[in-house]
Parts: C-alpha cells; sequence; structure tokens
C-alpha cells in the first residue's frame, strides 16, 4: 500500500473510533445545529432573493406605463358622417312631439297650446323644428322633464328655460320651455 492510502485509512478508524466514544444524544444534538445552521444560511439566501425580486417589482409598479399611441382623429367626412347620423328623422316629428307630451304629462306638468316653426337649412341639408312650450308645475318636475326629453331625444337642444311665479308662496311655477329638433331633411339621404 501506498502511503497516502495508509493515511486515509488511519484518518477513517481514528474517526470511526471517535464517534464509537460519542454520546449518540450528544450526537444527535450537533447534528440537528448542524443542520439547522445549513437551513438558516439558506433560509436566509432565499429571503435576501425574495426582497429584491420585491423591489425589483415595486421599481417596475412605480414606473409609468408606456403610453398608447393617441388614436388618429376622425376625419371631416367621418365627422360629417356621425352628424348626420345624430339628426331626428323629420318624417317622425308628431311621434317624437307625442313622446315629449307624454314625458310632461308623467312628470306631472300641464302643457298649454305651445308655438311651433319649422324651418329648412339648404346648405346644411337638414330642418328643424322649433317648439316653444308654456309649462305650468313645480320647479323640480319642470327640470326633470327637461332633462328626461334630452336623454330621450338626444338630437334635441335646449334653447332656453325662463320662470315665472305669480307669488313666492306658491308651489306651481310658470315655464316657457324652448327647444329644437335638428332633423335629416330627407330620409336616406346619402351623409
Amino acid at each position: 500500500m501506498n502511503l497516502n492510502a495508509m493515511n486515509l485509512s488511519s484518518a477513517w478508524l481514528r474517526l470511526r473510533l471517535a464517534l464509537r466514544r460519542v454520546n449518540p444524544l450528544v450526537a444527535g444534538i450537533l447534528g440537528c445545529m448542524f443542520a439547522g445552521a445549513l437551513l438558516t444560511g439558506w433560509l436566509l439566501g432565499a429571503r435576501d432573493r425574495l426582497a429584491l425580486e420585491y423591489e425589483a417589482a415595486r421599481t417596475q409598479a412605480r414606473a409609468p406605463a408606456p403610453a398608447a399611441p393617441p388614436a388618429p382623429p376622425p376625419t371631416s367626412d367621418q365627422n360629417l358622417s356621425a352628424f348626420y347620423a345624430a339628426l331626428g328623422e323629420r318624417r317622425g316629428v308628431e311621434r317624437q312631439l307625442k313622446e315629449v307630451f307624454a314625458l310632461a304629462a308623467r312628470h306631472g306638468l300641464s302643457l298649454r297650446q305651445g308655438e311651433y316653426r319649422s324651418s329648412y337649412e339648404r346648405n346644411a341639408k337638414l330642418a328643424t323644428y322649433q317648439v316653444n312650450l308654456p309649462v305650468k308645475g313645480s320647479y323640480t318636475a319642470i327640470w326633470q322633464f327637461v332633462f328626461d326629453t334630452l336623454r330621450a331625444l338626444p338630437h334635441v337642444s335646449l334653447d332656453d328655460v325662463s320662470f315665472r311665479r305669480d307669488s313666492i308662496g306658491d308651489p306651481q311655477v310658470e315655464a316657457r320651455v324652448r327647444m329644437t329638433f335638428y332633423l335629416a331633411a330627407t330620409p336616406g339621404v346619402p351623409r
């Protein structure tokens, strides 16, 4: 045998004899302490790596999001088409007026004879129908009626509202509501 092999064999024998002399309870405790030290070292390293990942995520979250490119503005033809699509139908103005009167009745308002004026804008290719309605009811009911009308008929504009009350204590208010209906001149007009 060579000298290295003998030294290794001798060292192995000494280790085995030393382990036989050690109390098994003490050996178990020392083994647990060694394993605990290894586990603690591993956990500390994992905690540091996790802290670095959290910090990187926080930094990324604080960074502003990349701005989406703005949508291109609509062309003039698209704007014109959207304008004409928003107009009401001229032939259905009577039905639309009935809807206005139904909304007034729903809010408990009394409508007297109104004034109606129709006109045609040749260059714009649209008709307007101006309605001036005398309304009587509570202040709140009149405003609810006006807002419900504008929601129900999006092609109608509110041009003017004026209020008059006979006496301060009177719960009823007289109002004049002026609206304009914007209508397509003829159905199916190329828009």
